[in-house]
């Protein structure tokens, strides 16, 4: 049975098989053991989006990152974690753009400026990540409500982008999973 989690910056979204067996059991402390090891990561940012999933100590990495070192990095902090058998590093890396660039900051600041998500602004890890690749944007982690996952989406339009992606989940949506 396979492990899975997905998580953002500073929100972690865990989807979780449910656990038949020992195996299971040591893949989910270990899955939860990567989750918190890249969180900790001090270059993972509101830009950046990494998921994982476990099965007998095989690690997949996927998501896309702004940078190439920060894949690299990545891959080789959870090659280090015990019990971990073999990574798959499938990180992909959104190419250089002024114009990505610029975008994601202008989202960053429409949606952390806005006071409904001061709250999450001032975390060390925000949950919402603001994904940019070629104009498009997606938005992925978790809110608190459909409400506020709505006026996210609604803040991340109209500056400049192609197209707007609403991944973001409420904390009721991960609870099921």
């Amino acid at each position: 049975m396979k492990a899975r989690h997905s998580f953002a910056v500073l929100v972690v979204a865990l989807l979780l098989a449910v656990p038949a067996g020992a195996q299971d059991g040591r893949d989910l402390r270990l899955a939860d053991d990567i989750v918190r090891n890249i969180n900790t990561y001090s270059r993972f940012t509101i830009f950046d989006d990494v998921s994982i999933s476990v099965e007998n100590g095989l690690v997949t990495l996927t998501g896309k990152v702004t940078m190439p070192y920060k894949r690299d990095d990545i891959g080789r902090r959870i090659a280090r974690i015990d019990g971990v058998r073999e990574v798959l590093n499938r990180i992909e890396v959104l190419p250089v753009s002024t114009f990505d660039d610029d975008l994601r900051y202008r989202i960053a600041r429409a949606i952390y400026g806005n006071p409904s998500f001061w709250n999450y602004a001032s975390m060390a890890n925000p949950p919402i990540h603001i994904i940019v690749e070629r104009g498009r944007v997606r938005l992925t982690g978790v809110v608190n409500s459909n409400v506020e996952r709505m006026l996210a989406r609604s803040l991340a339009t109209g500056l400049g982008e192609l197209s707007v992606s609403n991944e973001l989940r409420t904390d009721a949506e991960v609870k099921i999973n």
